[in-house]
């Protein structure tokens, strides 16, 4: 399996385990809450399903449009995808997990989209990571910069500039969410802490700060299947 598809297997579990839903809604989901999902494509989410499906982890079950219904449209019903109790559990342990992948790049932005439903010591253990790994990229783009500064163009320079003050930006943010871990803030509505749990695609953080990037709309002119 590629990284890129465990990312999405864990974000297809966790949503699913808010409520069951149909593959247009899924996709519609992670469009709007996951920024690294906003160029999927049914293509890439139906065989994810399939796979979930076949390992125990969902169900498939018919949706709210009758049979006949869908014979006078000519649609075929929307199938509702369940998590069951296998993947839920094993969800649960994939949010458990705090190694070096829980922070990469591709994988941070997924992770944090269910910190509501993480536990408090794997939230810090990942952000302290991810603040790590980029303060150890920083510390490369500096080096790099002071190096080559004098062969590089203005415009070459400015982009360089950038790259930099992107990862500061990030540093500041993890910064103020590991502090306010520390102080006791959670996501509001915490089911990890014991709260009513949140809905992690809604935005609401709570008391903690959050990025500056707002959801894209979702793309006109999807079908439902």
């Amino acid at each position: 399996m590629s990284r890129r598809s465990g990312i999405l297997e864990f974000a297809v579990l966790g949503l699913l385990r808010e409520s069951p839903m149909h593959g247009y809604e899924l996709r519609k989901r992670l469009n709007t809450s996951l920024g690294v999902f906003r160029a999927f494509s049914y293509g890439t989410l139906y065989p994810c399903l399939k796979t979930l499906v076949a390992n125990g982890w969902l169900i498939e079950e018919p949706g709210n449009v009758g049979e006949a219904a869908a014979s006078l449209t000519g649609r075929r019903a929307k199938i509702v995808y369940r998590l069951t109790a296998d993947g839920k559990e094993h969800f649960e342990q994939l949010l458990s997990q705090a190694g070096p992948d829980a922070y990469d790049d591709e994988t941070f932005a997924a992770r944090f989209a269910f910190f509501g439903q993480t536990s408090r010591d794997v939230r810090m253990r990942v952000l302290e990571g991810r603040r790590s790994r980029l303060e150890e990229r920083l510390e490369k783009m500096r080096a790099s910069l002071a190096r080559t500064r004098e062969r590089l163009d203005d415009y070459t320079l400015e982009l360089q500039r950038h790259g930099m003050e992107s990862v500061e930006r990030e540093v500041r943010w993890l910064n103020e969410l590991i502090e306010s871990e520390r102080a006791g803030r959670d996501l509001r509505g915490s089911a990890a802490e014991g709260t009513a749990q949140q809905d992690t695609t809604s935005g609401a953080t709570g008391g903690l700060p959050r990025p500056g990037d707002d959801p894209r709309p979702d793309t006109p002119g999807d079908t439902a299947t």
